[in-house]
């Protein structure tokens, strides 16, 4: 579309205050990394959840009865496969219930609970006297990182002497504090080399040094200014910003000014192709981009930020951060890399020498010829659209789950101590599941709860129970039953990881059947489950049920905006459901690498849902300008040929875009944790499949089978029959 009016006056008024423009992003940048506080490394609750879950007003209960918990997510792991010294399991266990007594200075730690695998107290472990775990109870309050250095301070205060066979710190909690440390050790890695990555891209589509040095500027400037404010505006709002999707907001910052920048130094090099002095070609090229990035970035800030309807706290809290970033990164870009381009001029584009004509590649001019006929055009369309849906059927097999601990490098202290603690006892063992029964006198019937338990251990996925009657713990402790006898109380180890996609799935057939398993035990009370993989479960069943939710707003936001700018409803739908069909596909494929292939056997839950709206997003934003400079081509000849003169150059500067794009999601694989790389998959996958397929292949075919019919008819109706002739010859 030829810009008018307001976007030329625009570009007029930026280039004239270029100098004052620079000079405010300069300032803002100062003050934003000065004056306002940085970015929290972390928050200090799981991130996923608040007190109004079931899960956790069941735990909360529990303690309300008990007055002591019975699930920890911090455990001291001891280990010694030829048998762990005697001396030391007592030690372990005396020491267990002297800091419950307070006879320990052990600040924050409030208790701890001992348990061997010794003697079969613990039935169901898979070793005999070789492991001792610790569950150490913590307040709420205190930090992840907090809750881990207090573990192991007080493993290192205490468990000194070899024949301790101390092992490490593990757990849901220190698995997040360690999640935490390695994004913040990985960031600066990542960021270093995604600018490489992009300066790389940059130079190499515009054979030129100081293109990537002037998308790099605006890019740094819009990170540097956003982090904090993010940080400032969530403290404000009150939202949640979890530290886990700082590199994602960084890789979405650098990747989505860059492509920006891109369009914009693509518009400027066919400027100076055409002739004419610096400044005009700087001033004819911001009018006729902003326009198309100020409606891509406002589309991409609305795909982002419909995830404020969903009812997750994850996603309400990434879908401002990531709107935020965005809405940045477009003022920034429609600001500052017009005011650089009219400071540097050609020399934008230094050394190449945008005014003399390099021609377009044989290859895709000839692409372009065969894309407008519509035998090709159909024959594109049935490959492309049935090649991306063979690719997303794996997509109907897709497992949810956390795994805090299961995301970490096999290396790390606390998935070798989760590994030890695995050896001596059962997979879930870290995270067991509390079942509550509460009911008058429920604790007084021994028989009945004795009988529940057997049922509970005869139940699939279940490797252990232990509650009352199984283990031999004094009556005064009031361990499994409350002195009142009102309530009672099981501890359930998984034979999965306990916040795994499996444990998920037998935690949920075994809450279906609970009302049977009570029944035949002669029991009447309602059951309440707890725990981590209780928290995972409905974290997961959240999760899903937000998908309808956020794809619905989602697919509308971005066909309203393709609606708005395209002015035609049937070419917006198609577009849509091209970049449907690209996510699906990425999608089908990460399961099938990381779910099947790798063995991983389930995603990261909020992996795909992220991937999904920031695809869709994106799509739409190459679809605005792809089709966007078809539409201004159109206005001056036939559609067919509008086609073929457009396409060529838009391809270009969208697979620029995209490589950029796709390096800056990329390279998030340089942090060590399996949800970074599964998403880092996801994203290349799809943002290729988008700019080298989709928007390539796939639009401009979609276009010529539409033909007429896809043009706004305002566009339509101003058309000559003579045209319309000559496009049907």
């Amino acid at each position: 579309m030829t810009a008018a009016g307001p976007a030329a006056l625009f570009a007029r008024l930026l280039v004239r205050l270029r100098y004052a423009v620079i000079a405010a992003w300069i300032g803002i940048a100062v003050v934003a990394t000065t004056v306002l506080p940085g970015l929290v490394e972390g928050g200090d609750d799981l991130g996923f959840v608040g007190l109004d879950n079931p899960a956790v007003a069941a735990e909360v209960r529990s303690f309300e009865l008990f007055g002591f918990p019975l699930l920890s997510r911090t455990v001291l792991v001891q280990r010694d496969p030829d048998g762990l010294a005697p001396a030391a399991q007592a030690t372990a266990v005396l020491r267990g219930v002297g800091v419950s007594q307070g006879s320990y200075d052990v600040e924050p730690i409030l208790g701890a609970l001992p348990v061997p695998n010794t003697l079969g107290v613990f039935p169901g472990a898979q070793e005999r006297g070789t492991t001792v775990l610790t569950y150490l109870f913590l307040p709420p309050s205190t930090g992840f990182a907090e809750q881990r250095e207090a573990a192991t301070a007080f493993a290192r205060e205490q468990l000194d002497d070899p024949d301790d066979g101390y092992v490490g710190v593990t757990g849901s909690i220190p698995a997040r504090a360690a999640q935490a440390e390695l994004v913040e050790d990985a960031l600066p890695l990542v960021e270093l080399a995604t600018i490489a990555g992009i300066a790389l891209v940059v130079a190499v589509a515009f054979r030129s040094l100081a293109a990537p040095v002037l998308t790099l500027l605006a890019a740094g400037s819009a990170v540097l200014v956003t982090l904090p404010v993010v940080d400032v505006l969530g403290s404000l709002l009150g939202v949640s910003v979890p530290a886990d999707i700082r590199p994602v907001m960084v890789a979405l910052l650098l990747g989505i000014v860059t492509d920006y920048a891109v369009f914009f130094l693509s518009a400027l090099r066919t400027d100076l192709r055409r002739g004419g002095d610096d400044r005009s070609a700087v001033v004819a090229a911001t009018a006729r981009t902003t326009p198309i990035v100020v409606v891509a970035g406002v589309t991409v800030t609305a795909g982002t930020g419909v995830l404020v309807v969903a009812e997750s706290a994850l996603f309400r809290g990434f879908g401002p951060a990531m709107a935020l970033s965005v809405l940045v990164g477009l003022v920034v870009a429609v600001t500052l890399v017009p005011a650089l381009m009219a400071v540097l001029g050609r020399h934008s584009l230094w050394p190449s020498a945008p005014d003399l004509p390099l021609g377009a590649p044989v290859s895709t001019s000839a692409l372009a010829v065969a894309l407008t006929r519509r035998r090709t055009a159909a024959v594109v369309t049935a490959t492309a659209v049935a090649g991306l849906a063979l690719a997303s059927l794996p997509l109907l097999d897709l497992r949810l789950g956390l795994g805090f601990v299961a995301s970490l490098p096999d290396d790390s202290p606390v998935a070798v101590a989760a590994e030890q603690a695995r050896l001596g006892f059962a997979e879930g063992i870290v995270s067991p599941t509390e079942l509550l029964l509460e009911d008058d006198g429920i604790g007084g019937d021994a028989f009945a709860l004795s009988e529940l338990g057997d049922a509970l251990a005869d139940e699939p996925g279940v490797a252990s129970v232990v509650g009352p009657g199984f283990l031999p713990v004094p009556d005064e402790y009031d361990v499994f039953v409350t002195a009142a006898g009102d309530a009672a109380r099981y501890l359930l180890v998984w034979d999965s990881p306990a916040l795994g996609a499996e444990a998920i799935s037998d935690l949920r057939a075994l809450r279906e059947r609970l009302p049977t398993l009570l029944a035949d035990a002669g029991l009447d009370a309602p059951p309440r489950l707890a725990g981590d993989t209780a928290l995972s479960s409905l974290v997961v069943q959240e999760t899903t049920d937000d998908l309808w939710r956020i794809s619905l707003a989602a697919l509308a936001v971005n066909l309203l905006m393709l609606v708005l700018f395209l002015r035609a409803l049937l070419t917006s739908l198609a577009l849509l459901a091209a970049s449907v069909l690209a996510l699906g596909a990425s999608l089908g494929m990460t399961v099938l690498v990381f779910q099947g292939l790798l063995g991983g056997g389930e995603l990261t839950f909020y992996v795909p849902f992220a991937a999904a709206v920031l695809l869709v997003s994106l799509g739409s934003d190459y679809n605005i300008f792809a089709v966007g400079s078809v539409w201004d081509a159109a206005r001056e000849r036939p559609l067919l040929e509008a086609i073929r003169v457009a396409v060529p150059q838009t391809t270009r500067a969208i697979a620029a875009a995209g490589m950029a794009l796709a390096v800056s999601f990329g390279l998030l694989a340089l942090v060590p944790l399996r949800p970074f790389r599964e998403l880092a998959f996801a994203m290349v996958l799809g943002i290729l499949l988008d700019a080298l397929v989709v928007r390539s292949l796939l639009v401009p075919a979609l276009l010529t089978l539409l033909g007429e019919r896809a043009r706004p008819r305002r566009a339509r109706d101003r058309a000559l029959p003579a045209r319309v002739a000559a496009e049907a010859s």
